[in-house]
């Protein structure tokens, strides 16, 4: 069979010339690229069609075709709902080929849209797909050339690779240049693991493909594609913004990251890729699905965080404080975030809530929630808690701990910034819940959170003195888990029973813009709460070159942003970094009048001694 061949027309025509391929009549090439081909045929056998696969070189060297028997042979004992099973192997005139029975199965390509694919739609046959290339990945198996006339769609929906390892052989006469060292045999651990990584980028490709109805570069054959991306090329793949189908800001994420310019921000396994899919998938098909249905279970098994190191002396000293003020029993128990959460957790039930407020009125404060459930409710809660690490390793407690300490700096920076008549406990837990979904998920998924955090750290350049950026929280997160982080702070504090006020409320504001005064207390209180955040993420910058301050110009920012809706200028924020006392020491909150707690509390009551 030759490129003249198949270059011939898509279908037999009638009373014309039949095409053979030994006792297979060729009716269509389905696609080729420049390693394998797909042709639509007929078995005389059976009088059925088939889709034959082949190599696009015949292996006339002996050697050469043993190694395509045994990869293909290793790559059939692999069974998986989502790998489409052989029905036959052979080779005709040297030529090798997998034949597949086409039954009800039709290709992406013969089905790809110039509108694209729907997002759902093509998120939902990936991560079947995907889910497959993992399972032949864990044993030693890699497809090689990811294309869209290899990939079968049943009428059903259900997705089946097809030609996996069909590419096991040299790279045929006149591959590009850059592409030479894509070659899918893999004698060793790394060659293998660097093979697969490939098929994670050319499905990435060709996710990019199908949902925005073009092949990506204008490439048809994504291997060769994948020879234009670093480090083979410098062409970049991302995803326009102008499509027929929007995309979800959470799916672009994803895909963009899969094809990154920056191979150490690309998924390096299948099954992180699917993963993040999935974990968007569930989001919008549940409202509280994906990831945040197992992390909302986990919470009410093991709570939201552990009680830091102490927590027995903490107890023992808070039985011994049964007749001291609120406030200062409050002081305890504000040193430790797990505590201070499960109390607002267990003051704002439906149980509590009902009996007690009415059924009105969201607790924000430790003191009221003291007050309200009395010396035994705290003790309850103190002892409700997982004991420090909880699961964690030694490694992720150690983030972990340090994560709660800056979080806990941030509150007490927050404190120093708190606008005149604000109770000075309801600034500190707003910065502080701010930073809940980050601490959630390094408590619960110390792994990607890992992930993320290293998705948003900048990379050397080529230039000197110049980083190349790293994502931001929100693109990390989609790209990780599927889901913002934010919105999984939203859900913890849902379960916890804040209302939407509140849950808008503890939620950052985007730093791409300018901050808009807002009339009401909860918009200047979380404008105050997000002021310290930016304060704290800025403390943790270093110096990226000699010349170059990233602390001082990130403070300018806040400064610039806040100004005019806190009234703050650089000696305040500086004052407030020094103000801010140790973190691991939250200083009781001054008596305030009614007016105060009014603006501050959310219509509570004055808290009283216990």
């Amino acid at each position: 069979m030759t490129d003249r061949a198949e270059s011939a027309p898509n279908t037999a025509r009638p009373g014309g010339a039949q095409r053979h391929f030994g006792r297979f009549q060729l009716l269509r090439l389905i696609g080729k690229s420049q390693r394998t081909m797909l042709w639509l045929a007929i078995d005389p056998a059976g009088g059925h069609e088939v889709m034959l696969g082949m190599p696009r070189a015949q292996l006339l060297v002996a050697s050469r075709a043993e190694r395509w028997r045994q990869a293909v042979r290793r790559a059939m004992r692999l069974s998986h709902p989502h790998l489409a099973v052989p029905a036959e192997v052979g080779e005709v005139d040297h030529w090798p080929f997998i034949a597949y029975d086409r039954h009800d199965t039709v290709t992406l390509a013969e089905t790809l849209k110039a509108s694209g694919d729907d997002p759902l739609e093509a998120a939902r046959w990936s991560s079947q797909a995907l889910a497959a290339l993992a399972f032949a990945h864990d044993a030693g198996v890699v497809h090689g050339d990811i294309q869209p006339f290899l990939c079968g769609i049943s009428d059903q929906g259900a997705f089946r690779w097809l030609g996996l390892e069909l590419a096991a052989v040299a790279d045929p006469p006149g591959a590009a240049a850059g592409v030479a060292g894509l070659q899918t045999r893999h004698p060793d651990l790394q060659s293998l693991r660097g093979a697969a990584e490939r098929d994670v980028l050319g499905f990435g490709l060709l996710m990019h493909q199908a949902l925005c109805g073009q092949a990506p570069l204008g490439e048809p054959d994504l291997t060769q594609a994948i020879g234009r991306l670093p480090p083979f090329g410098r062409d970049i793949v991302r995803l326009p913004w102008s499509l027929p189908r929007p995309i979800p800001d959470p799916l672009r994420a994803i895909v963009n990251r899969a094809t990154d310019r920056q191979e150490r921000q690309r998924y390096r396994s299948a099954r992180t890729l699917q993963r993040a899919l999935e974990g968007w998938q569930q989001s919008e098909s549940s409202q509280a699905g994906g990831p945040l249905a197992l992390l909302l279970d986990r919470l009410r098994s093991v709570g939201v965080l552990p009680a830091l190191p102490g927590a027995a002396d903490r107890a023992a000293r808070i039985a011994l404080m049964e007749r001291e003020r609120t406030a200062d029993l409050a002081e305890v128990v504000l040193q430790d975030p797990a505590l201070s959460f499960e109390m607002l957790r267990a003051v704002n039930s439906a149980d509590v809530r009902g009996g007690q407020l009415g059924g009105g009125g969201v607790v924000l404060t430790v003191r009221r929630a003291i007050a309200m459930m009395g010396m035994d409710g705290v003790r309850r809660c103190a002892l409700s808690l997982r004991a420090w690490p909880g699961p964690l390793s030694a490694a992720a407690a150690e983030d972990l701990a340090r994560l709660i300490s800056h979080c806990k700096r941030v509150g007490a920076i927050a404190r120093q910034l708190r606008p005149a008549g604000y109770d000075e406990e309801v600034v500190y837990l707003v910065a502080l819940m701010q930073n809940l979904g980050r601490l959630v998920v390094r408590y619960h998924c110390p792994d990607e959170a890992a992930q993320i955090e290293r998705l948003m750290q900048p990379a050397p350049s080529a230039e000197p003195n110049k980083e190349e950026p790293g994502m931001s929280a929100e693109a990390a997160s989609f790209a990780v888990l599927g889901v913002d982080i934010e919105a999984i702070g939203a859900a913890v504090a849902r379960q916890m029973g804040f209302d939407e006020d509140l849950q808008q409320m503890i939620r950052r504001i985007p730093d791409d813009g300018s901050v808009r005064p807002g009339g009401s207390d909860a918009e200047l209180l979380r404008a105050t709460a997000s002021c310290a955040n930016e304060i704290g993420d800025a403390l943790l910058l270093g110096s990226a070159g000699k010349g170059s301050h990233p602390r001082q110009d990130a403070l300018v920012r806040v400064v610039q942003r806040y100004a005019r809706v806190l009234g703050i200028g650089m000696e305040d924020v500086i004052a407030a970094i020094q103000g801010a006392r140790d973190p691991g020491s939250v200083p009781a909150s001054p008596p305030a009048d009614a007016a105060t707690v009014r603006r501050a509390s959310f219509n509570e009551a004055p808290a009283t001694a216990a």
